[in-house]
């Protein structure tokens, strides 16, 4: 008698059964290194602006990561029936059985609670727009059912990382008008480029199923170059978000690192060949994120 193979785990998982492992792999912690960063750039440049505590960066730290943990979770909530169609996703935790629906509605609401929370600890202005940001990223999560480019609104979810981080610390929007816009933008082209990447992997799946993506619409050449030109409006708005906010020589070289680092994560992943997609898309944008807030904060310090 042949015993049908496991599912393959996806990649950015742990192994292990515990409870707190569980929940890890629920909303694919490890991925916080993507934006995070970036929120921490926003804390940066508006410390130009107001001074920053030890407990603004802890909140915005917090505030972050629980928004992120809600969005992902009620992602993974609104795709259950879809994760568990798809062998990539089939031993995610809900449709795995590892997790009942109702225990992933706690946490993320849970979640929620902790982001209001942290918001209101911030200032007023981060509490009024708590529920804005909330409401977008909640929103991306049926985008993919009508729409190609989902990848962009799940982009500016992660453009309101830097803004956010603005906001936390100086409580006003950034002068000149159009700085926090050029950095939310280059986030969201950065993150709509390797999610379009990413979606090279379910191309018979999301025309099998219906739904909506770049490389399912366009085809996987299409969809690669489409991806190379977004990471190339990335660049050339972060370059216009250093200038904006007055920035010198740290700033510049993060931006070319950036650039650079593109190039490399581009030469990993192509139409006929994504055995490397893995690396490109977890390894350099956690790297991407790291070295540009690395560079911001070295000039920060050097001021």
């Amino acid at each position: 008698m042949s015993v049908a193979p496991a599912a393959p785990r996806e990649g950015q998982t742990f192994h292990g059964a515990s409870r707190l492992v569980r929940y890890v792999n629920f909303v694919k912690l490890p991925h916080t290194v993507f934006a995070l960063p970036f929120a921490l750039v926003g804390v940066v440049l508006a410390s130009y602006r107001a001074p920053v505590t030890l407990r603004q960066l802890g909140w915005v730290v917090l505030a972050f990561t629980a928004a992120r943990f809600a969005a992902m979770g009620f992602n993974r909530i609104a795709d259950r029936q879809l994760d568990a169609r798809n062998p990539r996703t089939a031993m995610r935790e809900i449709p795995s059985g590892a997790m009942g629906v109702g225990e992933a509605w706690a946490l993320v609401l849970g979640a929620v609670a902790i982001f209001g929370w942290s918001s209101w600890s911030l200032n007023l202005l981060c509490l009024a727009l708590a529920p804005v940001a909330l409401g977008w990223v909640f929103f991306y999560s049926f985008t993919k059912r009508f729409t190609r480019w989902s990848h962009l609104v799940l982009g500016l979810g992660m453009g309101i990382a830097p803004v956010g981080g603005y906001l936390a610390i100086t409580g006003q929007w950034s002068d000149p008008w159009w700085l926090l816009l050029a950095l939310a933008a280059a986030v969201m082209t950065w993150g709509a480029g390797f999610d379009v990447l990413y979606a090279l992997q379910d191309v018979a799946f999301d025309r099998e199923h219906g739904l909506f993506s770049v490389p399912a619409v366009v085809g996987e050449r299409a969809a690669v170059r489409i991806a190379r030109g977004l990471h190339v409006a990335t660049v050339v708005l972060l370059a216009a978000a250093g200038a904006g906010a007055g920035r010198g020589w740290a700033f510049g070289a993060g931006v070319v690192a950036v650039g650079g680092l593109l190039v490399y994560e581009h030469s990993l992943v192509h139409a006929e060949d994504q055995s490397r997609l893995d690396a490109a898309f977890f390894m350099m944008n956690g790297v991407i994120s790291i070295v540009f807030f690395g560079f911001v904060l070295a000039e920060r310090l050097a001021a």
